[in-house]
């Protein structure tokens, strides 16, 4: 870059295009030197980096600054507002961060304002309103989030399009978007956006591409977008979309629809745009029907097929109630009679006669004596053996809990309390438990777990393997297994914070805590640190009363007192999910000085994420998914920079932002779509 200096003396030099080379370094700061008369400055799709010089605002001419395509970094100087003759302004393509400067609103004259595809966080600042000769805006593909201020639907001249794609924005979409009655595509897709659809979007006629997909909105599609006659593609997927297909839709000139993954219902049009299977998606839409016959759906019943279908249908729903009245009441009968028998059997706690089915001396001959060669692990609290237990033999794990240890015999009750009356296929069982072992002159309490060969999910991402950790064969873990087991985990989490008699939280998720079996499904074990929630009400009882879990995962709330709560293990989720993905503990060396593992994932949205992921993960990507051409790399892109933003959005630092485990188990869904859909 040094030939920039040979220019200052160029006193009239009025344009400079350097565009698509292999210019590689930092701007010097001599730029401020260049000629006031310089109207055109062009070095995009080169190899720079570094900060972009505050002296560039000594250009005071410049209608055309194209810097995009290159790896320019830091914040966008404030000095960029002096540039008050700007009319092309491209920062795209970049690494740019921190908040978008106020002075963007000095920029009167602006006419393409490109700052896609970075990593700009914060608000859009209300002074944009200014900008009133912009015919385009790219935001697109950057962490910018809060909600979208009315100051943008003041620019009634935006033409070209609106690209608000891929970030973080909430709320619902302002009324003032009628005002675009000249725009010609809107993209909102992929942030959370929510409540219905504004009416005044059908304001909007110019519109030809419509993209909403990937949001939170919900209602009917709106009849007023009929009026929008020049419509070529429509993309509502992906969002709380309900009602019936509306007939209108047959009547525009659509080229693309898509709707898929909604809850739309009922009989589906079959003329216009939905006469062409190979124009529209509508799946993830369980209850349509008709429609046609390319998309095979169900038919749909006519009036006169319901009437004669209901006779019959009340016939089997009333012999279906009497054949569950009937099971319901002899289980009834039968239970109390198991239970009033084990009363009378025994008068010892019900934690007790659920799991005393075990003796030490079964133990020990289980695993040969507790021998090294059966040592499969060493936590906090004790050991854990492999064993052969019972006539038929069963492999099992039995944890080994040293009570004189502090918090044991707590951890020892806690486990057996939340695993006794709990069953998923995602939660490690507990087979039995001896409540008094003594083992080489120490008190012991035991507990019997089924066995997982392929062991925990810790071994498989770092490779640290125990010495006698001997699962059937050690691999990568391929990016499809990555995600059945996020999958997995999120279940298990689901299960306890929402479905369970009372809510359990974990406390303690991490890798080594996911144990694998043979067939590679993830279960959630080591429920000594577990919480019922409701218990949380006793004001006598509190979490805050030593930081729960381990370090790195813990959420921040817990160090300062707060109780433990569902947003905590969602935390400590998001965490164990970029984890998987970028291949770092987050304890890991790299993260100082305030970095950390969130906040080096968010950095990497959305263009950086291939830079940063593990890259054992795309070793035998071409084996998982197979070779399609040029279409693979974008698939891959594009699975991974959705896991990623699960894993952010799960890891935020206050709670209240944080997404329920529902709402990342339903995106993590779709990724798996996408990777299953690869493969065909």
């Amino acid at each position: 870059m040094n030939f920039f200096q040979s220019l200052v003396n160029c006193s009239s030099l009025q344009k400079i295009s350097l565009s698509g080379n292999q210019f590689k370094g930092t701007l010097p700061n001599v730029l401020g030197n260049l000629s006031t008369q310089l109207t055109y400055f062009a070095i995009d799709n080169n190899l720079l980096f570094g900060e972009i010089p505050l002296e560039m605002g000594n250009l005071v001419n410049l209608t055309t600054l194209l810097m995009d395509g290159n790896k320019f970094s830091g914040k966008i100087p404030n000095d960029i507002g002096n540039l008050q003759k700007l009319q092309r302004l491209y920062l795209n393509n970049n690494r740019l961060s921190g908040r978008l400067p106020i002075t963007l609103g000095n920029l009167t004259w602006l006419n393409e304002l490109y700052l896609g595809s970075n990593k700009l966080q914060g608000t859009i600042p209300p002074s944009i309103e200014n900008c009133q000769n912009l015919l385009l805006l790219d935001l697109s593909k950057n962490n910018l989030g809060g909600i979208i201020p009315k100051q943008i639907f003041a620019i009634s001249t935006l033409s070209i399009g609106l690209y608000l794609g891929q970030n973080f924005f909430v709320g619902s979409l302002p009324f003032e978007v009628g005002n675009f009655v000249h725009l010609n595509e809107l993209d909102l897709s992929e942030n959370k956006l929510s409540s219905k659809i504004p009416s005044s979007l059908g304001s909007c006629t110019s519109l030809e591409y419509l993209r909403v997909e990937g949001n939170l909105f919900q209602g009917e599609i709106p009849t007023f977008l009929s009026s929008m006659s020049g419509i070529q593609v429509m993309d509502l997927s992906r969002n709380n979309f309900s009602s019936q297909i509306p007939n209108f839709l047959e009547k525009l000139s659509l080229k693309k629809l898509n709707l898929s993954f909604n809850d739309f219902q009922g009989q589906v049009p079959t003329k216009g745009v939905l006469a062409n299977a190979s124009a529209i998606s509508l799946i993830g839409n369980s209850r349509l029907c008709g429609g046609i016959s390319e998309l095979k759906l169900p038919k749909c019943l006519t009036k006169e097929e319901k009437k004669m279908k209901w006779p019959f249908a009340l016939k089997v729903v009333t012999s279906m109630a009497c054949v569950i009245l009937v099971i319901t009441i002899v289980s009834f009968f039968l239970f109390y009679w198991r239970k009033n028998k084990r009363n009378d059997n025994s008068s010892e706690s019900s934690l007790k006669q659920s799991f005393l089915r075990v003796s030490y001396q079964m133990l020990f001959k289980a695993t040969d004596g507790f021998s090294l060669a059966n040592l499969i692990g060493v936590g906090s609290f004790g050991s854990v053996y492999k064993g052969i237990l019972g006539e038929d033999r069963s492999i099992v794990a039995i944890k080994l809990l040293n009570i004189e240890r502090q918090g044991a015999s707590r951890s020892f009750i806690f486990e057996c309390e939340a695993l006794k009356n709990v069953r998923h296929r995602n939660l490690v069982k507990i087979i039995s438990s001896c409540s008094s072992v003594d083992f080489r002159g120490n008190d012991f309490k035991a507990l019997v777990y089924e066995f997982m060969p392929n062991g925990s999910l810790e071994n498989w991402l770092h490779m640290a393997l125990e010495t006698n950790i001997t699962p059937i064969e050690i691999q990568n873990l391929n990016i499809l297994q990555r995600t059945n087991i996020a999958i997995d985990v999120a279940c298990a989490l689901d299960y306890l914070h929402h479905h369970c008699p009372m809510p359990i939280v974990h406390c303690d998720l991490k890798p080594s805590n996911i144990l694998l079996d043979c067939d590679m499904i993830a279960h959630v074990g080591d429920f000594g640190l577990a919480k019922f929630l409701l218990r949380l009400t006793n004001p006598k009882e509190s979490s805050s009363t030593g930081i729960r879990g381990t370090i790195g995962y813990t959420p921040p709330e817990y160090g300062l007192g707060s109780e433990v709560s569902t947003k905590g293990d969602v935390y400590s989720y998001g965490i164990l999910l970029l984890e998987m993905i970028i291949g770092k503990r987050p304890t890991n060396s790299v993260f100082e000085g305030g970095l950390n593992l969130h906040n080096y994932a968010s950095m990497a949205l959305p263009n950086g994420v291939m830079e940063v992921v593990d890259p054992k993960l795309l070793n035998n990507v071409d084996e998982v998914l197979g070779n399609h051409n040029g279409s693979l790399a974008n698939k891959i892109n594009e699975c991974l920079i959705s896991m990623v933003k699960v894993g952010v959005a799960c890891s935020k630092e206050l709670p209240q932002e944080r997404w329920d485990i529902s709402k990342a188990i339903s995106e993590l869904h779709l990724v798996r779509y996408i990777i299953l859909g690869a493969r065909i």
